[in-house]
């Protein structure tokens, strides 16, 4: 048995992940960092990044290439499986709850603690069309490239053999840390990021999919960009402006308000997330067999 075979199989999950992540995501930001300095008026990055992003997509979700030792575990590791028709509706309703309810969640924290403020390019200096292709690339690299990494190799590599809470935590955390990148980005928002990794996880391990995820992430990403562009307001915060803390206003009827669409909101999504976790088990046919005599 080679090294990497003695490793626990936490650690292998999450030092695949993290470079299938780094391959797909680190090509895109570096694109973009070039074509504001390089011919801004064309959206260039977004023409070449689109053929590497095909060429990642073949290697790591669907095995093709070399070595071909490995194709199997990277089909395997990615999770980009058909998902029944029966399926894609109560997923997305589940995930669009979840999502909202995470929202809402950001309502309650944003009231205990100030939260920083998203920042990104100054669309303003760049043309409108460029801008806009770089927010649907991005947004496509996001989707694909993350769900992939994070809730395909990661998680299900975790999943497999400690079960899916362990999974989602550990994920999650790693999703969130691997955001701290951003130097707007720290502890205090740990919680939201573990909150949307659940959203997602959970859906990828109802469905055994990474393609629901991957729908609500990108349209998540090109939703949050242009409300950040539009009318300020960072992915992680229900309004532009940050709301005064209750230690700062004291507790008002707007918290409680925040509280209990949280909860209500919450309590939606977990019906949904059952619904969905039965329906996908209702899919799942018995084996027939007996006792070889």
């Amino acid at each position: 048995m080679n090294a990497w075979a003695r490793l626990p199989a936490l650690v292998r999950a999450v030092a695949v992940g993290l470079a299938v992540a780094l391959a797909g995501g680190v090509p895109w930001s570096r694109l973009v960092v070039l074509n504001t300095e390089y011919l801004p008026s064309l959206p260039w990055a977004s023409l070449v990044m689109a053929p590497v992003l095909w060429a990642w997509w073949q290697y790591f979700a669907k095995g093709r290439g070399g070595p071909r030792s490995t194709a199997s575990a990277r089909t395997l590791g990615a999770r980009a499986n058909a998902v029944p028709d029966n399926l894609w509706g109560p997923a997305i309703g589940a995930g669009l709850l979840g999502l909202f309810a995470t929202l809402m969640l950001q309502g309650v924290i944003a009231r205990l603690v100030v939260l920083p403020q998203q920042k990104d390019i100054d669309p303003s200096q760049y043309p409108l069309f460029t801008v806009f292709a770089w927010l649907v690339m991005s947004a496509a690299v996001a989707g694909v490239v993350e769900e992939t990494a994070y809730r395909g190799y990661l998680q299900g590599g975790i999943e497999r053999r400690h079960g899916v809470a362990a999974a989602i935590i550990v994920s999650g955390t790693i999703f969130g840390l691997s955001h701290f990148t951003h130097p707007e980005i720290g502890i205090v928002l740990l919680p939201y990021y573990l909150a949307v990794s659940a959203v997602y996880g959970l859906l990828a391990a109802a469905t055994n999919s990474t393609y629901p995820g991957m729908v609500l992430h990108a349209g998540g990403n090109l939703f949050s960009a242009f409300g950040l562009f539009a009318q300020g307001r960072s992915s992680w915060s229900v309004s532009a402006a940050p709301p005064p803390t209750i230690w700062q206003s004291g507790v008002d009827g707007a918290f409680i308000g925040s509280v209990a669409a949280f909860v209500v909101v919450g309590g939606a999504a977990v019906v949904a997330y059952r619904g969905l976790f039965a329906e996908a088990r209702r899919r799942v046919k018995p084996t027939s067999g007996g006792l070889a005599g």
